[in-house]
């Protein structure tokens, strides 16, 4: 459903199908925005979000947190949260605004 949201709003989308891909994908090419589920297979998406804030070439991408999970996100730098279930309207307006602002993936 996101996916089908992002490119009817016109992005262009890459998937990852768990999070040792999602890692592998940030390795080849650097996107303009992440994306990210906390319940990923392989490598949870809080590991990946700590391993955006830890690497200088990656710091800078704003982050989109998507989450079903009740857990306090507080602790993270990460302003663009949506949790579940997120309308697909809704998660475009995020995506657009979290572009705009330049909303970093973590603490620069």
């Amino acid at each position: 459903m996101y996916r089908t949201a992002l490119v009817l709003a016109g992005f262009a989308v890459r998937e990852a199908t768990d999070g040792l891909d999602a890692l592998r994908a940030l390795d080849v090419r650097t996107p303009d925005l992440v994306i990210l589920d906390l319940d990923l297979p392989l490598i949870s998406g809080l590991s990946i979000q700590q391993e955006l804030a830890a690497q200088a070439h990656t710091r800078h991408i704003p982050v989109v947190i998507v989450t079903g999970s009740a857990m306090n996100l507080d602790h993270l730098d990460v302003p663009c949260v949506l949790r579940k279930p997120v309308d697909p309207d809704g998660f475009v307006r995020t995506v657009l605004s979290c572009l705009a602002s330049g909303a970093p993936g973590a603490g620069s």
